[in-house]
Formats: structure tokens, sequence, C-alpha cells
């Protein structure tokens, strides 16, 4: 149980939907603060990905609750825009979680070679550290504490020490342990 080592970071994992007209402004673009929920689908999306529901967790005793957030605007988004969430771990500890995300905006599938539905379930998710498809809109991260339901902060390898090596080994299983 590597509880000396908090840095595994995870490869990219993604999700794609298209913006709806009510996460926009009046200027037409996606509103600043929708992009913190697109954060929160991409982690747990992700998080799922390496076979672990958030949900799973609190029926477990433990929470992850956000205690720091980063933005950096690149680019709006709009209504109607392909976009993709990737997100991936870049640290994993017994004390905290830290989460990086990028959101791009996908090509639209050519007329008539793809609906939208395919173009979804084939997005591209890249494994290593290449470079991520679409264009860069927004970057960030998000840094969780584990805490139990009493909101205390606690150590996972030692509440719940299956869960943390079941983490661990699903970082290392996936080839993003450093």
């Amino acid at each position: 149980m590597e509880s000396r080592n908090p840095v595994l970071t995870s490869r990219w994992h993604g999700t794609a939907f298209r913006v709806r007209y009510q996460e926009t402004d009046q200027m037409g673009v996606v509103y600043h603060a929708n992009y913190l929920s697109w954060f929160e689908t991409g982690r747990t999306e992700m998080f799922r990905g390496l076979g672990f529901a958030y949900r799973t967790l609190e029926s477990m005793g433990v929470l992850l609750p956000v205690t720091s957030a980063d933005l950096q605007f690149k680019s709006p988004a709009r209504y109607d825009d392909l976009i993709a969430v990737y997100a991936r771990l870049t640290t994993f500890s017994a004390l905290r979680v830290v989460y990086e995300y990028e959101i791009r905006r996908l090509a639209e599938p050519e007329a008539g070679k793809s609906s939208d539905a395919a173009a979804l379930a084939e997005l591209p998710v890249p494994t290593g550290l290449e470079r991520l498809p679409g264009e860069l809109l927004v970057t960030g991260s998000t840094s969780h504490v584990w805490l139990n339901m009493d909101w205390k902060p606690v150590r996972l390898d030692r509440v719940l020490p299956e869960l943390f090596y079941a983490i661990t080994m699903a970082l290392r299983k996936e080839g993003g342990a450093e």
C-alpha cells in the first residue's frame, strides 16, 4: 500500500455532451459557473471508469468534498457545441485527492456519416500523455479531502484500507502510476 507515495497520475478519462441552452448566458456563451458542474461530471465519470462510484464511497462512510477549485478560461463554449470533459487524478493519497481537467470543443461529425450519439459513443480518450482531441476551452483542477460522515478528516488507508488499496491498484492497473 503506497501510502508514502501520494502521486499516482491516472490516464485521462472523457465524457461528452452537447451544451444545453439553459447553460448559456445573455451573451450566448456558457455561464462560467457551469464549468464547475462539468468538472464534477468529469471526475464522477473518471472515478466510475476506475470501477468506483461516489455513491458507493458514501455508503462506505467517506465523503470527498471540494476544498479548492482553479479554472483558466481560454475560449468560450456556446449553445449546442459538442463538448468533451477530460479528467484525471494527479494526486491520490490517504489524505487527499487532486483532479486535473480539460474541457474541449469537439469537431462536429460529418453530415451523413455519423450521428451525435455515435460521435459521443466514439469519444477519443487518450491513454497516455498525448494531446487530447478538440479545441481547448478551459483547464483547471480541484482538490478534495477524505472526510467521515461527521465531516471530520480521515486517513483513507486507516478507516477503509481495502478501499485505499483497491483504488491504488486500479490506478496502477491502468498504467498511470508514477
